[in-house]
């Protein structure tokens, strides 16, 4: 059997053409039609992060000296995936066959098109690889890694609690702006604020802002059901006299204290004085966030603007370290 290393920078090479053929293009119509919050542009970027971040030799060679793996007896481990994110789920199951262990896959219902298509083509370049269908009931899994909404996560826990598990419920991702950014930065900030409309842990939904700069976050086209929560929020809005912006297609609300927003549509503008009483923020609300979008040195989990939904093979969500918990298993 292929090693980690062989199967996932094969398949890397695979997925670099995605979209550039008649397969690869009716699963994107496919996945887009499943869900009705997916864009193409969406599931494009969406392999394209997971080819230039999770897919290159190099980088998964490096990223697997670390851990002492391949497990010496193989753990199934069931891996119950979101669909918020085309193909967010991916990165679990790559963590378990990479750690010689056995990913029961539990489908989100809104993304199953895509990753039964990666799926597949794993099956296509390893033949013997160890893939299976989590089914309530039936499958016996000796650890869990499951990711959804904070109620989900209550019955995640009240499922699962009793086993080895890494359990993810609603995180959040802010930006912190030191006034300086040029054109070209607030426009990649764009992409960390509207990309999979808003859904994912990393998309920035709170902008910190120094006093007495003006910065205007240029919109983009969204999908029809992010375009009507954006109509709502705005009527709702406007009925209860709150101030804000309107792009056309999201609310920009300035706020006075940090909070982030509770509408889909709409993202909050917090202005700051000390860069330390950002800093001060951002570590009482650690457990709240996923990444920070910065220049600025104002977090341990930074990332450069435009790189919010480019997470790289150790850019662990919650900061847990899934290779180590998969190799506590062994």
């Amino acid at each position: 059997m292929k090693s980690a290393v062989e199967i996932f920078s094969m398949l890397g090479e695979r997925l670099s053409s995605f979209g550039c053929d008649a397969h690869s293009q009716e699963v994107i119509r496919r996945a887009t039609a499943e869900n009705e919050w997916f864009t193409e542009r969406d599931v494009r970027q969406a392999i394209d992060a997971i080819c230039r971040r999770m897919l290159h030799r190099a980088d998964i060679e490096q990223w697997l000296s670390r851990y002492n793996v391949p497990m010496r007896v193989p753990k199934r481990v069931a891996v119950i995936m979101a669909g918020n994110i085309p193909a967010v789920g991916f990165f679990d199951m790559m963590c378990v066959l990479a750690a010689g262990g056995v990913p029961q896959v539990k489908y989100s219902s809104k993304d199953r098109v895509l990753v039964e298509y990666i799926v597949n083509l794993l099956r296509e370049i390893e033949p013997e690889i160890r893939i299976e269908e989590y089914v309530a009931g039936k499958s016996c899994p000796d650890a869990v890694i499951a990711t959804g909404s904070d109620s989900s996560n209550i019955y995640f826990r009240s499922a699962f609690g009793s086993l080895p598990h890494i359990l993810r419920g609603s995180r959040h991702s802010v930006a912190v702006l030191s006034g300086k950014e040029t054109a070209t930065d607030v426009a990649a900030l764009s992409d960390d604020i509207f990309s999979y409309s808003g859904l994912g842990c990393r998309s920035v939904s709170l902008v910190f802002v120094p006093e007495k700069v003006d910065v205007r976050i240029p919109p983009r086209p969204m999908c029809r059901a992010y375009h009507n929560n954006y109509l709502q929020t705005r009527a709702l809005m406007t009925m209860a006299g709150e101030a804000f912006e309107d792009t056309g297609e999201a609310i920009f609300a300035e706020v006075q204290s940090a909070e982030f927003p509770k509408r889909l549509s709409r993202v909050n503008v917090c202005r700051y004085r000390s860069i330390d009483d950002v800093r001060a923020w951002l570590t009482a609300n650690d457990t709240r966030l996923q990444c920070v979008v910065s220049q600025l040195d104002v977090h341990p989990r930074v990332v450069p603007l435009g790189m919010a939904q480019y997470p790289a093979l150790d850019d662990y969500a919650d900061d847990v370290d899934v290779m180590a918990f998969l190799q506590s298993l062994s």
